[in-house]
This record gives C-alpha cells, sequence and structure tokens, in this order.
C-alpha cells in the first residue's frame, strides 16, 4: 500500500485482529512488530546506542568497512526495498556505493516512516525514496519495480522469527524480489550467553521500557487497560534453542479489559513478546538456501558477534 494510494484503515484493523488473537492464545503472545509505535521506535533507538548492546553498531561497523565490498557483489543500480524499515538508518552507509536507482521503505507505524523518508530525501536528493505502510507478514502491494529488486533486511530482525517463520519469509522474499533479485541481510550470530543476557538486560532499564512500551500500545489499539508496570521484563538466552526469550510477566493476579474481553492473569503469568534466534553463518546459509536463495558474500566483524549476508534467487 502506497502512502499517497489508499488509506490505512484496513492496516489497523488486522493489527487489532492480530494483536487481540494473541493475547487470547494460551499461551499469550504480541507479535514484536508492535514494539515499533512512535514511542517504541524512539526507545529503540536508545537501545541501539546502549553500551550493551552490541549488534546495531556491530553490523554499522560491517558496512562501514565492507560498503565497497557489499556494492560490489550486490551490483550497483538495483531497486532497494527495506520492510520495517523504521529510521531508515542503516541504508545511509551504503547508499554510495551501492547506488540504488530507488528506495522503498516499508513499515506499520506511517508518521514515523514519513518522517524518516522525508528526512533521506533532504540527505539524498537524487535518491527516489517511495515510502510504503505495509506489514511485510501480510498481503501488500509494491509499485511496479524499476530495476532488479534487492531486499535489504538489517538488524537481524529474521532472528524473531522461529526456524518455519524465517523459511516462510524467505521463500516470501525469494518471490518478492524474482529471479535474480537478491537479499542482504543481518544476521547475529551464536555466542557467550554472557554476553547475550547483558544485551537485553541494560542497565539503565531501557530494554525494559521497550518491552512495556507493548503494552501501552496494546491500550491504544484495543482500547485497553494494561498497567505496563503491574508487568516485570523478563529476558533471557535459551542456549540450547540458541534464541533469547522476552517476555512480561503479571507481577501479580489481575483483570485487564481488552476490546471488550476481560482477561484474566495469574501471578507469575507472561506475555512472550519477542524470540531473537542466533544463528552461525553456515547455518543460516543453509535455511536461505531452503527457500531458493544462493549465498553470494558474507562479511564479519573482527570477534564474529555478527554477520552481514548477501544471497541470490536463481531460477523458480
Amino acid at each position: 500500500m502506497a502512502l499517497d494510494d489508499k488509506p490505512i484503515t484496513d492496516v489497523h484493523a488486522a493489527q487489532r485482529e492480530e494483536l487481540l488473537a494473541g493475547l487470547l492464545n494460551p499461551p499469550r503472545f504480541i507479535n514484536p512488530k508492535f514494539f515499533y509505535d512512535e514511542r517504541g521506535s524512539e526507545l529503540f533507538e536508545r537501545i541501539c546506542e546502549l553500551e550493551e548492546y552490541y549488534p546495531t553498531r556491530t553490523e554499522i561497523g560491517i558496512f562501514n568497512r565492507e560498503s565497497a565490498a557489499i556494492a560490489a557483489t550486490v551490483g550497483a543500480g538495483c531497486e532497494l526495498v527495506e520492510p520495517g524499515a523504521g529510521s531508515c538508518e542503516k541504508v545511509r552507509y551504503l547508499l554510495a556505493d551501492l547506488a540504488p536507482t530507488a528506495y522503498l521503505p516499508l513499515d506499520i507505524s506511517r508518521d514515523f516512516l514519513l518522517d524518516a523518508a522525508q528526512r533521506l530525501r533532504e540527505d539524498f536528493p537524487a535518491l527516489e525514496v517511495r515510502p510504503v505502510v505495509a506489514d511485510f507478514g501480510a498481503a501488500f502491494d509494491l509499485p511496479e519495480a524499476s530495476a532488479r529488486r534487492v531486499l535489504f533486511y538489517p538488524g537481524s530482525t529474521i532472528g524473531n522469527f522461529e526456524p518455519a517463520g524465517a523459511r516462510e519469509f524467505l521463500s516470501r522474499a525469494a518471490a518478492l524480489v524474482g529471479s535474480g533479485g537478491g537479499l542482504l541481510i543481518g544476521v547475529d550470530l551464536h555466542k557467550s550467553s554472557e554476553v547475550l543476557d547483558a544485551a537485553y538486560n541494560d542497565s539503565l532499564g531501557v530494554t525494559a521500557a521497550f518491552n512495556r512500551n507493548i503494552l501501552r500500545h496494546a491500550n491504544r489499539l484495543l482500547d485497553a487497560d494494561f498497567d505496563p508496570e503491574q508487568f516485570e521484563h523478563v529476558a533471557f538466552y535459551n542456549a540450547p534453542a540458541q534464541r533469547i526469550e522476552m517476555h512480561l510477566e503479571s507481577r501479580s493476579a489481575q483483570q485487564v479489559r481488552c476490546d471488550g474481553a476481560l482477561l484474566e492473569f495469574a501471578a507469575g503469568e507472561r506475555i512472550h513478546t519477542e524470540y531473537s534466534h542466533k544463528y552461525t553463518p553456515e547455518g543460516f546459509a543453509e535455511l536461505a538456501a531452503e527457500a531458493g536463495f544462493h549465498a553470494r558474500g558474507c562479511w564479519l566483524d573482527d570477534a564474529s558477534l555478527f554477520s552481514v549476508q548477501y544471497f541470490e534467487v536463481g531460477s523458480l
């Protein structure tokens, strides 16, 4: 759905339906995409600046060091599509070398996306920026492609999916870019539990505030009355499953009114808000191959904390 083409009523209705279904589900869950209302997006920007949170600065370091090599592998003149683009900050590190014909940022947070797209136009006046309000997890339309498409998916957001969901995402990505199209993706790597636990339990409590803010977003979307302070931020690394798990745990027995329903929470009952799966470079390449992608490049930081990988689609 292009910003200038259609109203976003249907997008909001689908969000409400999905959010309520997760809260009524046993066990309860909220899709992590609901973190990113305007306040959530601002809090995540703060998380990215924290000393404990290594992924953002490590990925940006790879972009800074390897931008020319990445562009040479991807090829200049592509149409770059970024689902969940948010602030559109990371693409800035690649634009000079990659020189795309157009950039299509996708996000469900309309106002945040509009502001980010306008800032990018001001800083890169020669770049065609075509923002699209859309949820990549649902059906949506893109304008007709102007060149070979490359999906840009930084930040290891792919880790939010369980392996089967990641495989489905990659299959949809392959269909979106088509034969010869590409995927440039950030993938967080398996490492010590100490590093990972610290990254999601920062000393300033910003991640805890980010986690609780999802309930404020739910209050607005569902006319609910969650008290976020009555839920404890819980995050830990599940080493056997190679994933961070993030939850909100009810501090006491409580009732929450939500879109006409009355939700009963037991003390200690959790709402699952995020998984963040970690991979080895080889393991992720195998997963991508199952979706029809062929590995073309992989760049790591010196400590092998994070990877940026590039894939292309063979004949579909």
